[in-house]
């Protein structure tokens, strides 16, 4: 489990055990607002794991105000997509090495409604709290877009998923009646990780790859999801952004 808060990480493994589910799991710390953190865990994983079977991509955030990374990113593309791209670059030797490995980066409906502002990546010139979120999760759809191209053949698959409006502290910045309304009215946790178990898991999607789901089926992602010249535009923005695997940013 990598978390940025370790203590709620351990908590996590003491339910776990609990529960009598299995006790053979680790946290290890990995926030995704710094790229030194990215490259420090990827770092400590490698050097202790030889294997890596699935990565599921979950972490997300969703400011209620514009906030910036410790790189000096929008905070919404800093976590959502620019972390998660340099860590998935980083571990693809390992993954590659695992194959047939799967990866799972959790985007969600909103990319439908968005577009990716090369002008104003970083919304200094404009910024909503559903214009930022929203290009977002695009550029996550359009991560696994270019990043399933990359992968033929090579035994990886990568799959998008919507897990839908889930009760998570994904709105913790948000008014208080919102959180409530959240709690009554949206999805709980254990259900929103069910298409990501799904595509973890389940022996139909093993050479499923580049599409998007929903409720553990295939959905049809918005039409900006399925532009290739965008998706190499922004793969290449990206690791501007974030440096290479070899050659970190300065």
């Amino acid at each position: 489990m990598a978390c940025r808060d370790v203590e709620k990480g351990r908590a996590a493994v003491e339910a776990i055990r609990l529960q009598g589910l299995s006790a053979d799991v680790r946290v290890m710390r990995l926030d995704l607002a710094s790229l030194r953190s990215v490259r420090e865990f990827a770092a400590a994983f490698t050097k202790e794991y030889s294997r890596l079977d699935v990565l599921i991509e979950n972490a997300g955030v969703s400011t209620g105000s514009r906030r910036v990374t410790a790189d000096g990113f929008e905070m919404d593309l800093g976590v959502n997509h620019l972390g998660h791209f340099l860590l998935t670059e980083l571990l693809l030797p390992t993954l590659k090495a695992s194959a047939p490995s799967r990866i799972v980066v959790v985007s969600s409906s909103v990319h439908s409604r968005a577009r990716i502002d090369f002008d104003d990546l970083q919304g200094e010139r404009s910024w909503s709290v559903m214009g930022s979120y929203g290009q977002s999760k695009l550029a996550n759809m359009l991560f696994v877009r270019a990043l399933s191209k990359r992968l033929d053949g090579s035994g990886v698959v990568v799959n998008a998923v919507h897990p839908g409006v889930i009760a998570s502290e994904l709105a913790r910045d948000f008014p208080a009646p919102f959180r409530l309304l959240a709690r009554v009215f949206f999805k709980s946790t254990e259900k929103g990780a069910r298409t990501s178990l799904y595509l973890a898991t389940s022996p139909e999607v093993a050479s499923v790859s580049g599409k998007y789901f929903a409720n553990s089926k295939k959905a049809l992602p918005g039409a900006s999801a399925l532009d290739d010249a965008v998706a190499q535009r922004l793969w290449v923005e990206s690791e501007r952004l974030v440096g290479s695997a070899e050659t970190p940013r300065p």
